[in-house]
C-alpha cells in the first residue's frame, strides 16, 4: 500500500451508507451541511482534464485518450472534455486552472506538476464549485479525491527486482546508483523510500540523485557524475525511478565504454523501454494499467459532476493523507514488474501495445529469442 494511504473500509462503509440514508439531502464531497442538496445533473457534464508534461509517453500515448473514450461512454457522447497540458510549467498550469474555471468545468482531473505550488489553484477551484479529483500524483489543498497507483508497492517492486537480477552479486560490496525522480514530486518521493528500504539490506547505495524535471537528460548527467566517482565498470546495477530516465541512464553507460548493462530499472512500460529489456539494455520496468487508472478517474469525475455521492464514494473506499488534507478518499491500483519473461502477458495482453509494435525489424531477432510472435 502506497506509504501515505490508510486503508479505512469501515469508514467509507459508514460514508455511504450514511449518504444512502440521506440520499435526498446528502452533501458532496466538499459540502458544508448536511441541508446541501446535491445538485443532479444529466450526461451534459463538462469535465476539465490537466496533465503535467510530455517527456514521459505514457500521457498523451494513454491518459489523455483513455479518459476521453471513458467520458464519452459514461454520458452516452454528451459529455464534454476540455483538455489542457503544462508541459512541466507548474505556473502554466496554474493558470490552466484558472482557464477550466473560467470555462465552467464541473469537475476536474488534475496530475500535478507539482503538488504543493497547485494547491492555492486547487481552492479556487473549490471555491468555484468545481470537483477536483487529484490524478497520478496526489496534488495538495482540498481535492475530493485521488486516483493513482501503489506508489510504496512501486518502488518496492523496482528495488526487490534489482536485488533478484544482481543474484550472488547482491552484497555489500555491490554499489548501487539510484536515479531518483523529481524532488517536487511526492511519487517520487514514495519510490525512492521503498525502493531505498529494499536496496539497503542487501547492497550498497554509493550514489544516490534527485533527477529535475524527471527530464532524461538530467538522469544521464548524473549517472555521469557517479560514473566519474565509482568508475562505470564499479556500478553493479542502476536503481532508475523510470523509463525515459533509464534511458539517460544506458546512453551514458554506452559513452563510457560499458557494452553489457548492468541490471538497470524503470517504471511505465514505455515502448523503448520494452524494447531494450528484450536486447537486455534494460532489466525490468514497472507496468502500470494505464487503462484501469483512467477509466477510475474519468468515471469518479463524472459521477460527482453528476451528483451521484454513492457511486463516486464507492469507487475510491481507501485513505490517503497529503500534507494539507487528510483522508482523502482513494482509488488505488496495483502494478506489475515487467520483465522480458511477461511481456506477453502484459502491455500485449492489455492491448497497450502490439507485437508488430514492438518487434520491429531491430528487434525480430531479439522478439523470436524471448518467444515474442
Amino acid at each position: 500500500m502506497n506509504t501515505r494511504m490508510r486503508c479505512a473500509a469501515l469508514a467509507g462503509a459508514a460514508s455511504v451508507l450514511v449518504v444512502s440514508l440521506t440520499a435526498c439531502g446528502g452533501v458532496l464531497p466538499g459540502g458544508d451541511s448536511e441541508s446541501s442538496a446535491p445538485v443532479r445533473k444529466g450526461n451534459d457534464v463538462k469535465i476539465g482534464l490537466l496533465l503535467p508534461e510530455k517527456e514521459t509517453a505514457r500521457y498523451e500515448k494513454f491518459d489523455y485518450p483513455n479518459i476521453e473514450r471513458q467520458i464519452a461512454k459514461l454520458t452516452d457522447g454528451q459529455g464534454q472534455l476540455v483538455y489542457a497540458n503544462a508541459g512541466n510549467d507548474a505556473d502554466l498550469q496554474n493558470r490552466q486552472v484558472d482557464q477550466m474555471i473560467a470555462k465552467k468545468v464541473d469537475a476536474l482531473i488534475v496530475d500535478a506538476v507539482e503538488a504543493k505550488t497547485i494547491t492555492a489553484s486547487v481552492q479556487k477551484a473549490k471555491d468555484a464549485g468545481i470537483h477536483v479529483i487529484a490524478y497520478d500524483r496526489l496534488a495538495e489543498g482540498p481535492v475530493d479525491a485521488y486516483v493513482g497507483f501503489d506508489n510504496g508497492l512501486v518502488g518496492e517492486t523496482q528495488g526487490k527486482e534489482l536485488v533478484q537480477a544482481l543474484g550472488d552479486k547482491a552484497t555489500k560490496n555491490s554499489k548501487i546508483v539510484m536515479i531518483n525522480g523529481s524532488p517536487t514530486d511526492p511519487n517520487a518521493v514514495d519510490f525512492k523510500e521503498s525502493a531505498r528500504a529494499e536496496l539497503s539490506e542487501s547492497v550498497t547505495i554509493a550514489k544516490s540523485y534527485d533527477t529535475v524535471a524527471w527530464k532524461p537528460q538530467n538522469a544521464k548527467a548524473n549517472m555521469e557524475q557517479a560514473i566519474a566517482a565509482i568508475g562505470a565498470s564499479d556500478i553493479a546495477g542502476v536503481y532508475s525511478a523510470n523509463d525515459g530516465m533509464a534511458g539517460g541512464v544506458i546512453a551514458a553507460l554506452k559513452e563510457a565504454g560499458i557494452t553489457k548493462m548492468p541490471p538497470i530499472t524503470g517504471q511505465d512500460a514505455e515502448l523503448a523501454a520494452v524494447q531494450r529489456i528484450l536486447t537486455g539494455d534494460q532489466y525490468m520496468s514497472v507496468y502500470k494499467p494505464y487503462p484501469e487508472e483512467a477509466a477510475t478517474a474519468a468515471e469518479m469525475a463524472v459521477r460527482v459532476a453528476q451528483g451521484r455521492t454513492i457511486e463516486f464514494e464507492a469507487l475510491a473506499m481507501d485513505r490517503t493523507d497529503s500534507p494539507t488534507t487528510k483522508q482523502v478518499r482513494t482509488a488505488s491500483v496495483s502494478v506489475v514488474a515487467l520483465t522480458r519473461d511477461n511481456i506477453k502477458q502484459t502491455v500485449v495482453k492489455d492491448g497497450i501495445y502490439t507485437v508488430r509494435e514492438i518487434c520491429t525489424a531491430k528487434y525480430a531477432a531479439a522478439c523470436a529469442a524471448a518467444g515474442l510472435t
